[in-house]
């Protein structure tokens, strides 16, 4: 759940978390082809079914994008209500997303490699610990 405080610990053992290079690249990537505020952005991600994360993190991240350049912001007089900053991808940002998108997809054709030899694995065990067939113990 974003912005619940946890610790990201459940029974015993962690939960993933979105924070880091990954929120950021997220964040950028949700900017993609609109633009929006940090509200907006958190219900986004949180409704992606990416892993939770802490919502201040997300006003956070967006500042430090906007002081590298990635992002730019404006404040939306245009709504009834407070003005709302709100944030556009920059072309500095749209290369370094790209950049992340290449590294993410060799990421996840490795982490499809470990799971398939993995899963290759389980399979030998479980078939060397199945009881004989009766037909191959009459033989």
């Amino acid at each position: 759940m974003a912005g619940n405080g946890t610790s990201g610990r459940t029974g015993g053992t962690r939960e993933p978390r979105l924070r880091g290079e990954l929120l950021a690249t997220s964040i950028l990537a949700s900017l993609r082809d609109w633009d929006a505020h940090g509200y907006e952005l958190s219900k986004r991600l949180e409704s992606s079914g990416l892993p939770p994360f802490d919502s201040g993190t997300i006003y956070r991240t967006l500042r430090q994008l906007e002081e590298t350049g990635l992002l730019s912001s404006f404040w939306d007089t245009s709504a009834s209500g407070p003005a709302r900053r709100m944030y556009s991808l920059t072309k500095a940002g749209e290369l370094f997303l790209s950049g992340w998108i290449d590294v993410l997809q060799k990421y996840q054709t490795f982490l499809q490699n470990a799971a398939s030899g993995l899963q290759s694995k389980i399979e030998v065990a479980d078939t060397a610990t199945e009881p004989a067939s009766p037909a191959s113990s009459a033989e």
